[in-house]
């Protein structure tokens, strides 16, 4: 049953003109917008600290005016407001509103005790987040830990590796064996794959890159730990030696009703929605985005105040996100029509790379092209492209073409580690980091690390999983 309220203006469809709209048609100047804010977040921080700290938003915002002006006068009110609404409503709003539940509800939980970082309790803390963050989300896992894990080194001199390792361990990697892990691998499941099905198929790929990173970290940190004259004097410690204890346990109940909610809309189908300026807003979904809210704000009444302070709790750091991810969902809607416009439209090189002479998928590219993509895009609808590119059937792609669908899933969740862009985790960790005064790489910077750390066992997977 769907309900359609024409009575009032908000929730008239406009679908007028929207025929006109073909990603087959637009050049490769509308993606100069994204690619703006893209650039405005790797160099402003660099070139122009103190101005990018105070107008990050406005820069943002003359971002999607410089894509939004041009597209509507091109295409006309219609088009326009049914994109965007599309794009705010559908993915943006649902997208944030997880973000502020889990930030919040795990803002309140504050590991106490006696947590010093030494290289064996770093990569414990690691490894735990990791295994974590396919059950209750990259962003839970990472909003839950990275605070103890700073709180663990802040008597350490050096502490920007353990946050990088951090980002690519917890908030990628580690997400990729449940559909709660990462949104991409929601998405699939909402298409029709089974909930364990990556738990099965990803498990092996997940295990070996978690495995080499790991050691890869034990050995580094080891390193700075007994050569680099790692250790502060202990009067400096800021964290006094006592038991560990959970302070803001309570909060594992609405953390719970958050990853319940989640799950709950991709099962539940009451066949109940509405249409909002022409994007259709489902029932299960409405009472997903109201359960997380809820949670939230049942977090805020109840969690004691000791634990917010321990954490050293503030908003800053999801304000940045929201404000720079509603930039990245705009601007990036002609880029993702270009792409779903597979060969007719101007990257058709880039798509023709994944399939070979007889027409036969390389497993390979698909990995590649989709992890690459998710470097920089918001992987969600990355992984969505190359699910509907390898033919976006799930029983044959779980089956017939099961490491085509292997490859895309792998892609998309691992190279979200690649930039602080490609996986929301990643910049809100980045931006708890800074909050707490620890020197981060810059966006380049990271770069380095990533490339330097990430790409031979990219090379080791392909080796192994997908020729």
């Amino acid at each position: 049953m769907k309900y359609t309220t024409a009575a009032v203006l908000m929730f008239v469809p406009i679908v007028a003109g929207a025929s006109d709209f073909n990603g087959a048609q637009l050049g490769i100047a509308w993606g100069v917008p994204f690619v703006g804010v893209l650039l405005s977040i790797a160099l402003g921080p660099l070139l122009v600290p103190s101005f990018w700290h105070q107008h990050f938003g406005k820069v943002t915002a003359g971002w999607v005016l410089a894509f939004i002006i041009p597209f509507l006068l091109h295409y006309g009110a219609d088009v326009t407001i049914r994109l965007a609404a599309h794009t705010l409503l559908l993915e943006y709003v649902p997208f944030i509103l997880v973000l502020l539940g889990l930030y919040t509800v795990a803002g309140g939980i504050c590991v106490r005790g006696h947590l010093h970082g030494t290289p064996a309790l770093n990569t414990a803390l690691l490894a735990i987040g990791t295994f974590l963050a396919s059950w209750m989300g990259t962003t839970g896992a990472a909003m839950l830990l990275i605070r103890p894990v700073i709180r663990a080194n802040d008597n350490r001199k050096h502490q920007a590796h353990v946050i990088v390792f951090f980002i690519f361990l917890v908030a990628n990697a580690g997400g990729a064996l449940t559909p709660l892990g990462d949104p991409p691998l929601f998405l699939g499941f909402l298409k029709g794959v089974d909930f364990f099905w990556t738990t099965t198929h990803l498990f092996l790929p997940t295990l070996v890159l978690c495995g080499v990173l790991l050691a890869e970290f034990y050995v580094l940190d080891y390193y700075f730990y007994h050569h680099r004259g790692e250790l502060r004097p202990k009067a400096l410690d800021p964290t006094p030696d006592s038991a560990i204890r959970i302070e803001g346990a309570v909060n594992l109940i609405p953390l719970g009703v958050i990853i319940g909610a989640v799950l709950l809309s991709g099962f539940w189908h009451p066949n109940i929605s509405w249409t909002v300026l022409g994007s259709e807003i489902e029932l299960q979904n409405v009472v997903r985005d109201l359960l997380v809210v809820a949670a939230a704000l049942v977090s805020l009444k109840f969690t004691p105040t000791a634990a917010r302070a321990g954490n050293h709790f503030t908003w800053g750091p999801i304000i940045e996100v929201a404000k720079l991810f509603v930039g990245i969902f705009l601007t990036i809607i002609p880029v993702i029509a270009i792409l779903r416009s597979g060969t007719d439209g101007v990257l058709a090189p880039l798509v023709r790379l994944v399939t070979d002479a007889n027409g036969q998928p390389i497993n390979a590219m698909y990995f590649w092209l989709s992890g690459g993509l998710s470097s920089f895009l918001d992987n969600a609808p990355t992984y969505l492209v190359f699910f509907n590119m390898a033919g976006g059937d799930p029983q044959i792609l779980m089956t017939t073409t099961v490491t085509t669908l292997v490859a895309i899933s792998a892609g998309s969740v691992f190279m979200g580690a690649m930039t602080y862009i490609g996986n929301a985790p990643n910049f809100m960790v980045k931006a708890i980091a800074e909050h707490r005064n620890i020197k981060m790489p810059s966006f380049f910077g990271y770069m380095v690390w990533s490339v330097a750390v990430l790409l031979p066992p990219f090379i080791l997977l392909t080796v192994i999983f997908f020729q």
